[in-house]
């Protein structure tokens, strides 16, 4: 009787100890987000969190994911494009903690400057609204277009009030831009997707982007499970000394935390 008391005693303890690992699934694209995520997970494991990382290939399924319950965070995207995206679908997703920063770059194989760029030049960017609002406003700050101020960082192709050099602008899913270099004679092209390509961001753009605060990453949730435990956990895994060291070892300048 003693025996099976000690033994049902042992299972149920053992059962405690391996219930007390929470275990979570975030969605990241590709590249360095995904590459992080893992140091991130590392972190996490010795603070009681099993983190299963997904990775997405686009910009537009991560989000549906996470508000379907298919995902419990995601890490690929800065404020304004998860902005947009609960405006325009309606998801229930709130940010609760930054990640780290891509500055976008103008990358070509037809010319070695931005100011080679000849009149009538087609220039690719991103197809969804934020990225590509991003990708003109780097040509407007360094004088090459115009766009109308009143529309914010959401400006499109139509918003653009002088060209003087006649740009034509392709717009390209994402993930595209980078094989669209043969094609076109520039592309505006995210640091992530530039990465897996084999590009260089911090040596290879004609152009590059400043360090600019809105387009810094977020880790996204449910609005539900913002102040949840595992959520504090995982951002104080993220924000560590080990993420940090590993993000500047690894990337050179190409990727810059947050924290």
């Amino acid at each position: 009787m003693k025996t099976l008391i000690l033994a049902a005693s042992l299972a149920a303890l053992f059962a405690a100890g391996s219930a007390s690992a929470e275990t979570i699934k975030i969605g990241v694209t590709p590249g360095p987000h995904a590459q992080i995520m893992e140091k991130v997970k590392d972190v996490a494991k010795g603070k009681g969190l099993d983190i299963e990382i997904l990775e997405f290939s686009d910009y537009v399924v991560p989000n549906q994911a996470l508000a379907d319950g298919e995902l419990t965070a995601n890490s690929f995207q800065h404020q304004p494009y998860l902005d947009n995206q609960v405006k325009d679908r309606k998801f229930d997703l709130v940010s609760i903690g930054t990640s780290v920063n891509f500055p976008m770059g103008v990358y070509s194989k037809k010319v070695k400057s931005i100011d080679a760029l000849k009149d009538g030049a087609t220039i690719a960017i991103p197809n969804d609204p934020t990225n590509g609002g991003r990708a003109l406003l780097i040509l407007a700050d360094k004088g090459l277009i115009k766009v109308n101020p009143a529309v914010g960082l959401k400006v499109g192709p139509a918003d653009v009030t002088e060209n003087k050099k006649n740009f034509t602008f392709a717009e390209l899913d994402a993930a595209q831009l980078p094989r669209s270099l043969e094609d076109v004679d520039a592309a505006v092209i995210n640091t992530n997707y530039a990465l897996e390509a084999g590009l260089n961001p911090s040596t290879d753009p004609i152009l590059k982007e400043g360090e600019k605060a809105p387009y810094v990453n977020v880790i996204a949730v449910k609005s539900k499970d913002k102040d949840s435990d595992w959520a504090k956990t995982l951002i104080a895994s993220y924000h560590s000394d080990a993420v940090k060291a590993f993000v500047l070892d690894k990337f050179k300048g190409a990727v810059i935390p947050s924290w």
